[in-house]
Formats: C-alpha cells, sequence, structure tokens
C-alpha cells in the first residue's frame, strides 16, 4: 500500500499547518493552550538542543490538497535509569478529521519507532484516554498495551 503522506520532521514553513492542527488537537481533547504556551511549543519542537521534537505527515499528489499537514506526533526524549539511551515518549498525536482511516497515525507511529531503532532507543511508549476507542484499535494493532496503570498528581 502506497501510504497517503510523507513523514518528515516539521520545519519554520509547517507553523501554519501544525498550529492548525494543534487546535484541532486541543479541541477534541477539550482542554485550552494559552497562546504562549503554543509558541513555546513550537519554538522547543524546531529547536534541536531541546528534549520535545515532532514528525509531521505531509500529504502526496493527489490525496486531498498535496502538501498540506495532516497529522503530527509530538514527542520527548528523556533520560531513565536503566540505561545510558533516552527513551521516546509519544505525547501528542493527531491526525486531520478528513485524513483519518486512511493510514496517517499508522505511519506516523511507524515511522517514530524505525526513528527510534535507528537512534538506538530502547522503547516508544504513548498513553491515550480510555474511551478514545478509534485511537485505542489502532494502537492494540501495533502493539499490545503493557500492565502498568498511570497515577498522576496535578501540581496545578
Amino acid at each position: 500500500m502506497t501510504l497517503p503522506c510523507r513523514i518528515r520532521a516539521p520545519g519554520p514553513g509547517d507553523e501554519a499547518g501544525w498550529r492548525r492542527l494543534w487546535q484541532g488537537y486541543l479541541a477534541f481533547y477539550g482542554v485550552a493552550a494559552p497562546p504562549e504556551v503554543t509558541d513555546e511549543l513550537w519554538r522547543r519542537i524546531l529547536e534541536p538542543r531541546e528534549p520535545v521534537h515532532a514528525l509531521v505527515a505531509e500529504t502526496r499528489l493527489g490525496f486531498f490538497s498535496a502538501g498540506q499537514l495532516v497529522g503530527f506526533a509530538n514527542y520527548v526524549l528523556h533520560a531513565h535509569t536503566l540505561g545510558p539511551q533516552p527513551v521516546c515518549y509519544m505525547e501528542d498525536l493527531f491526525v486531520a478529521d478528513d485524513a483519518r482511516g486512511e493510514g496517517v497515525g499508522r505511519a506516523l507511529i511507524e515511522a517514530l519507532i524505525h526513528k527510534g531503532r535507528v537512534e538506538g532507543w530502547p522503547r516508544v511508549s504513548w498513553h491515550t484516554h480510555e474511551a478514545n476507542e478509534p485511537a485505542r484499535a489502532l494502537y492494540d494493532k501495533i502493539v499490545p498495551r503493557d500492565p502498568f496503570i498511570r497515577y498522576k498528581v496535578k501540581l496545578k
């Protein structure tokens, strides 16, 4: 199957497309981010020395409007206690409504897993809300969920 998109790192020219998708992501989860938070996140994604990174999915010719961003995976590389290589946490994954079901989400995850193998990361992990059944259906096809349960103390 030929993927309808090209997965790549974002560049400065992707800001408007990424922000459009970011607003869709926030709306999906019913949360808001002040403009300065979004500005800082975008700055960090483009700064190579930051631990926050992203991959974007750009449409190919014949799929919607070629060159349009239709998805992203924001991820964080961080140190861990069981080895010297960083581990990857995919914090945000989003695909535009009109591109869902076309393999974009899977392509983003598989590209991140491939990147991790190439760079020697021991793992890529993520979580989702238990009610997010479409995402869970995709994730369950990629890897079985692990037995860990998350606990979260909100400080703000």
